[in-house]
């Protein structure tokens, strides 16, 4: 079994992203969707989200995962929670699975990456390939960084590596350029971003103490050390936002 360091991550986690579980299924619920209702889950990481969207909300899920380590992972966990009749899985860069997927219901996207396979698409631009994967009246549930403040250029520069962010009024503004209406938006409360890079920097530090000659414990190490450092020094100016989204009939 190949380990990285996002695998380890998001085997102790939920949800692999810096927001609960129930505020998820809380945003989904107000979408008042149910059996015979569609939906595409890109960057399914651990798979928690589809597999929830299927067994609670009764959604067929089309689950989409860029990296095989974390497909190996998703596949387990779709496969031991009896879940394969309504989760499917395609591993794929998000942009070329969603171009051969119909539209469908809804659409999850959390700390996605390059979604309009454009290299680091603004948030408009990203928000804009995602409506047109959705069906007239369909809901798109939206999470990623959020600036709570102006970042030192170093901290913005390392961030946005792969993506490029915002803060609250620019995802909302975003959103609305694009042809969405907002229907909710909330911050995860710092406790609960503080608990997603501890976990994940916890895990990832036990498993090379336990593992100090395997391959890969070096790659480990070093991204634990990167992500604690970044977390600690942009704990002011980095959150975690949620936005529930209707693209109109």
């Amino acid at each position: 079994m190949s380990m990285s360091f996002q695998r380890i991550a998001y085997e102790v986690r939920e949800v692999c992203n810096g927001v609960e579980l129930a505020a998820l299924e809380a945003a989904v619920g107000r979408t008042g969707l149910g059996d015979g209702a569609t939906a595409i889950d890109i960057g399914t990481g651990n798979a928690t989200v589809a597999i929830q969207l299927a067994q609670r909300f009764a959604l067929t899920v089309a689950a989409i995962e860029l990296d095989p380590v974390m497909a190996e992972l998703a596949r387990n966990r779709i496969a031991a929670a009896g879940a394969g009749g309504r989760v499917s899985l395609t591993v794929a860069r998000a942009a070329e699975a969603l171009a051969r997927m119909e539209p469908v219901d809804l659409i999850v996207a959390l700390g996605t990456t390059d979604i309009s396979g454009e290299g680091r698409p603004t948030p408009e631009a990203g928000f804009i390939a995602l409506r047109r994967s959705l069906k007239p009246g369909g809901w798109l549930l939206w999470g990623d960084v959020v600036w709570l403040a102006e970042p030192p250029a170093p901290l913005r520069q390392i961030t946005e590596a792969t993506n490029l962010y915002t803060d609250d009024a620019g995802w909302r503004a975003a959103a609305l350029s694009a042809g969405f209406e907002v229907i909710d938006g909330r911050i995860s409360p710092q406790d609960v971003f503080d608990a997603y890079s501890a976990d994940s920097i916890a895990a990832a530090r036990a498993w090379v103490e336990a593992h100090p000659e395997a391959p890969e414990a070096g790659s480990i190490r070093f991204n634990a050390d990167r992500v604690q450092a970044i977390m600690e020094f942009g704990r002011d100016y980095i959150g975690f936002g949620l936005y529930l989204l209707r693209n109109p009939d």
